[in-house]
């Protein structure tokens, strides 16, 4: 399992079939699933299922992937950050999804900024993207914590979105 990042308070690594318990918790909570029109697993075999048909898909194809997003104080795995290439748009896209106990600390600006650092950085990608559901404000504060602006209204899953950028400085 690769780290992909740290910061002082997360540790940032590919999301592995072990995670699956974790991953299948995460999008059982109908609150953490509320803006993503993602269904809830059924298992934990579908979990394990997402995780290698397009989380690590991700990792190989294009390395680039969503990340485990780990505490550093108790070890425990708060949720996940990271870019995915989207076919449809040509884009690379920076999502997050944590828990609620992790909600409203910090974290998910502490892990996006970290991705961003390291797809425009250590990648040397041009551009991310982030979207957003519009009555996502926390999500949508996060993109702009992060220093990505707002560039296009969009559709996301058949919902009205919002979508900022960050292009890599030249």
């Amino acid at each position: 399992m690769q780290l992909i990042a740290e910061t002082t308070r997360l540790i940032i690594r590919e999301i592995t079939v072990e995670d699956a318990q974790a991953i299948f918790n995460l999008n059982q909570d109908p609150l953490v699933i509320k803006y993503t029109s993602d269904p809830a697993f059924k298992s934990v075999e579908d979990a394990s299922k997402l995780i290698e048909e397009n989380i690590r898909f991700q990792y190989r194809e294009y390395g680039i992937g969503r990340w485990a997003v780990i505490a550093k104080h108790d070890h425990s795995f708060l949720g996940w950050c990271g870019l995915k290439f989207r076919t449809e748009t040509n884009e690379i896209d920076l999502g997050y999804r944590y828990f609620q106990h992790a909600w409203g600390k910090g974290y998910a600006t502490e892990a996006a900024q970290a991705c961003l650092k390291y797809g425009l950085h250590t990648k040397k990608l041009q551009r991310i993207i982030g979207c957003a559901m519009q009555p996502n404000v926390a999500s949508i504060k996060v993109l702009e914590k992060c220093g990505m602006t707002f560039c296009r209204y969009d559709f996301l899953h058949g919902h009205e979105a919002v979508v900022y950028e960050k292009v890599a400085q030249s």
